[in-house]
């Protein structure tokens, strides 16, 4: 069954059904509904692989670029990758996994002032775009708003709310497979340091890690109790430390905390990694002496990118029911905060 056989049937040209069972918004809602009805009357099939073909097509004859991806967020910026090395090395990755797929990624001002969620679904359309890469939001509780939602959405992280096909770091897997790694290097007594905003925009996914590895490994899941801070202070880092006396230390924080953690403890009197190991869980360690994990920015980006494309290619629009959620393992970086070469 083909679009000109409705086309013929209803006495439309054939572009006007192509863009009525497409729901564009150049149709009216009465022909719209006309052909929908024919299509499902006649047992007409839409062709997801073709359909994408076609798009590409006709947004090629318009430029050099063949198809284009939204870029939002909910920050106070129009490009929060600026401020962020983190989140640029994700944007640089969507970039070239773009590139490569034949898409170009367009910033567009979710958060604008005088942008409301229909002028935004309006420009959208008008540009002819399908996709949103979401970039997250400061807030964790933030929903996508419901205007949006016949688009194909992904979002990077956990902090958006509204269930959507999302990447993200396996924060869990993160921190089991650090305490892995520091056991069988031979320490016997890890405490966890834990970043009280990083645990809620994580689904307080590091203290279930923490406690199930210390119960199923060490057979103790109170082993000391977990240090929450929002900043590391010399105060509460000395008195937890030393009423708990833990060998190595795991601190999920940003790196400036972790490296003020290592400060705080030499210049009182405790030796890193001598008297006590360091471990960070963060976003980035490069540039720093730091033993630990860091996310994998370029696969977040690229499979984000990717994640999206095939959404496209088979007309998965809309809030997701179920939506489809792809995690990425983070890398062991050796520093020195570690006496792993004394003991391996």
């Amino acid at each position: 069954m083909s679009v000109r056989k409705i086309a013929k049937t209803l006495e439309l040209s054939p572009s006007t059904v192509s863009l009525a069972l497409r729901s564009s918004p150049k149709i009216s809602e009465e022909t719209r509904d006309k052909v929908l009805k024919e299509a499902t009357r006649l047992g007409y099939r839409p062709n997801a692989k073709l359909n994408e073909l076609m798009s590409h097509l006709r947004l090629n004859s318009t430029g050099p670029n063949v198809a284009c991806f939204g870029v939002v967020s909910f920050y106070d910026t129009l490009r929060p990758w600026e401020r962020s090395k983190h989140l640029s090395y994700i944007y640089e990755a969507m970039q070239a996994r773009g590139e490569a797929l034949g898409y170009r990624l367009e910033s567009l001002g979710l958060k604008a002032p005088g942008m409301t969620p229909a002028r935004f679904r309006s420009v959208l359309d008008a540009r002819g775009i399908q996709g949103l890469l979401c970039f997250g939001s400061p807030n964790v509780e933030e929903e996508f708003p419901n205007e949006l939602d016949h688009y194909a959405v992904v979002t990077v992280g956990l902090s958006i709310s509204t269930p959507l096909h999302r990447v993200t770091s396996h924060f869990f897997n993160d921190l089991y497979r650090t305490l892995d790694k520091l056991h069988r290097i031979g320490y016997r007594r890890p405490g966890l340091l834990l970043n009280e905003y990083e645990e809620g925009r994580t689904a307080h996914v590091y203290p279930s890690a923490y406690l199930g590895w210390c119960e199923h490994v060490l057979g103790n899941p109170l082993l000391m109790p977990i240090l929450r801070t929002s900043e590391v202070s010399a105060e509460r880092t000395l008195e937890w430390f030393r009423s708990n006396r833990p060998d190595v230390i795991v601190c999920v924080h940003h790196r400036r905390e972790v490296e003020k953690l290592q400060k705080i403890l030499q210049s009182n009197g405790i030796s890193v990694p001598r008297d006590v190991g360091i471990a960070a869980v963060t976003q980035l360690l490069e540039g720093t002496e730091l033993s630990g994990m860091q996310q994998n920015q370029r696969l977040m980006g690229e499979w984000a990118v990717e994640l999206l494309a095939s959404r496209i290619m088979n007309q998965n629009f809309g809030i997701p029911d179920n939506p489809r959620i792809e995690l990425v393992e983070s890398e062991w970086i050796e520093g020195t905060t570690l006496l792993s070469g004394k003991w391996n």
